[in-house]
């Protein structure tokens, strides 16, 4: 399973960005696919998970800017960010749960400017 991300970038306080996840390969199924991020000199964190049975969470630091969907017919994930903080810029990762095995993206960078 490979994992490939895009939408980050820079964007002024108060701004908005949608990031995408697609994943490909041999997919049989995928049971969680969620968003980390990692800020320099920080721990890699959980922004927002999507489950197959459409259970959704969220980092409490996100909760009613941040929205995870997901396209399982495109095998993909979804986070719109809006409102974003200067606090949100951070390398973004996207992770899928296939099969019980965990799979991570490249990562793409969100910057913030105040």
């Amino acid at each position: 399973v490979q994992l490939q991300a895009s939408g980050g970038g820079l964007v002024q306080s108060g701004g908005s960005l949608r990031l995408s996840c697609t994943a490909s390969g041999r997919i049989i199924s995928i049971s969680a696919m969620g968003w980390y991020r990692q800020a320099p000199g920080k721990q890699r964190e959980l922004v927002a998970i999507t489950t197959s049975g459409g259970t959704t969470n969220y980092v409490d630091s996100v909760k009613g800017r941040f929205t995870i969907s997901r396209d399982n017919a495109k095998n993909t994930v979804y986070l719109q960010m809006n409102n974003l903080k200067p606090e949100d810029t951070a390398v973004y990762y996207c992770n899928v749960v296939h099969m019980l095995v965990s799979y991570w993206g490249q990562g793409t960078q969100v910057t913030v400017s105040s």
